[in-house]
């Protein structure tokens, strides 16, 4: 995502951040480049100027320049710009009290936007506790109201429509259909046209009167890029927007749309669609995704991604068979499938910072997972559970039942029995407690929270410092012991 950005931006800021003195010569020329590469990927023209312009005003106004991490305080203020570019104030959506919420879809066909509503009620239905009810009043384009009927019986939500009834009729029998099921959102589908016309937009003037709408969001193709500007400000000039939904963000490279649509339309991205699965809809936040742009991740949304997708039970289950030394490969293939739930490799590690430059994610080998997951199931659950008693017969077994070689078997005992080892170390110097008492609460032995004996003031930012360093210190204790054993070890044979 947003790849063609992305990568010149990396590449420029490493030059701005180099050792030696900023100047403002050099500062011009690295701002120049960076607006090269907005243009490039596909932001509007104006939002790239009012950009660098805003950059360069700060810099030059705060005597960054004279600064020793001048360079860094110019990726900070460009983060903080794009922040302020693509951030919106408030809830992304409003709840009415006393009678049901109405949630408005418009867009141009082939958008999304019968998809984007099925993806909408099950964020609402699961992340916010709604009981929605869905509303086919597209009654234009051909299978559409079949398509959301299949798509509410996936995810289990109820799905209003009368044969025969117009749009506007659709919607206001809806609230009442809403009322006698008990739903409190409604979410109306409506009909797109490949381009803005006057029918389209009476359409939904009807339907607006009929059902007023408590939110009204527009649903773009983010890979149009500044196509899908271009729609939503001809859309704002005739009809009250409240946001934006992109969809496709995660196929985007360039990222035209997402930066730009805000400050042209006045309409804030709201929700963004990241894949194709149904619940593959999050709410739109504009400092993680400056941060991905930008190459410094964004683990707070794959920590939520995990909470979504990892079982706490199994989480907890794995964690005491490393403490308990009695971690399998059964209990990797479980990790290793956790791990799938995740999405790609190339989406996970887009949300990881610190990737080293020139890092190509399509380096990323997604089969490798497969064929590991198809060797660990190869074997029977003795060998998994004891993988030491795996002889050269049972791994020529196992690499024709996986169809993989016996090195790829022998690779994946090697890289396992070094796995054991290390945790086996970690475990005497007491950083595996530590560890597990961290990422599965209860866990640990009990451990204090190494925050709560530091001083009160000061002491957030001073905790992950104490704890690093304690915990490398435990680490360093624990090889020391293992060195002496083995040296005790050779002196008494």
């Amino acid at each position: 995502m947003f790849e063609a950005l992305s990568r010149p931006l990396s590449r420029i800021f490493a030059g701005l951040s180099r050792p030696g003195k900023l100047t403002e010569q050099n500062m011009d020329e690295g701002l120049g480049e960076i607006r090269a590469a907005l243009l490039e990927a596909d932001v509007h023209f104006q939002v790239a100027k009012d950009l660098i312009d805003r950059v360069r005003e700060q810099a030059l106004g705060t005597e960054i320049l004279k600064s020793v991490d001048a360079g860094q305080m110019i990726v900070k203020l460009f983060h903080d710009e794009l922040v302020a570019l693509m951030a919106a104030p408030g809830e992304p959506l409003r709840f009415a009290k006393g009678r049901p919420t109405v949630v408005l879809l418009a867009g141009l066909q082939g958008s999304g936007k019968t998809t984007t509503a099925a993806k909408l009620a099950l964020h609402l239905r699961d992340k916010l506790q709604r009981k929605p009810l869905l509303v086919a009043a597209d009654v234009q384009r051909p299978a559409a109201v079949d398509q959301l009927v299949t798509l509410g019986a996936q995810i289990g939500v109820p799905v209003f429509h009368v044969p025969g009834r117009k749009p506007p009729q659709l919607a206001a029998a809806a609230l009442d259909e809403a009322r006698r099921l008990g739903c409190d959102t409604v979410i109306v589908d409506t009909a797109g046209r490949l381009h803005i016309d006057d029918e389209l937009m009476d359409e939904l003037v009807a339907v607006r009167k009929a059902a007023p709408p408590d939110d009204t969001f527009l649903v773009c193709d983010a890979m149009t890029g500044q196509d899908a500007v271009r729609s939503a400000s001809a859309f704002v000039a005739r009809l009250p927007l409240d946001g934006v939904i992109l969809t496709k963000l995660d196929g985007d490279t360039r990222g035209g749309a997402a930066l730009s649509v805000r400050q042209v339309t006045g309409a804030p991205v709201r929700f963004a669609g990241m894949g194709e699965k149904l619940a593959d809809l999050q709410p739109f936040h504009a400092d993680r995704m400056a941060g991905r742009i930008l190459g410094m991740g964004d683990v707070v949304g794959l920590v939520e991604k995990a909470q979504g997708s990892i079982d706490e039970a199994a989480a907890r289950e794995q964690m005491e068979a490393l403490l308990e030394d009695r971690f399998s490969l059964e209990d990797f293939l479980k990790q290793l499938q956790s791990v799938k739930k995740l999405g790609s490799l190339r989406d996970v590690v887009s949300h990881l910072p610190g990737m080293p430059e020139g890092f190509d994610p399509d380096s990323l080998d997604e089969k490798k997972l497969d064929h590991t997951q198809a060797v660990v199931l190869s074997m029977t659950p003795e060998e998994r559970r004891r993988p030491e008693n795996i002889d050269m017969s049972r791994k020529r077994r196992i690499a024709r039942g996986s169809g993989t070689s016996v090195g790829a078997v022998n690779e994946l005992l090697k890289q396992f029995e070094g796995m054991r080892r290390m945790m086996a170390q970690m475990k005497k110097g007491g950083l595996l407690s530590r560890l597990a008492g961290k990422l599965v609460p209860g866990l640990g032995g009990g451990l204090p929270d190494m925050g709560s004996l530091l001083p009160a003031r000061g002491a957030a930012a001073a905790a992950p410092e104490r704890i690093d360093r304690s915990e490398r210190d435990a680490l360093r204790r624990s090889r020391k012991a293992e060195r002496q054993r083995k040296k005790a070890a050779r002196r008494r044979h």
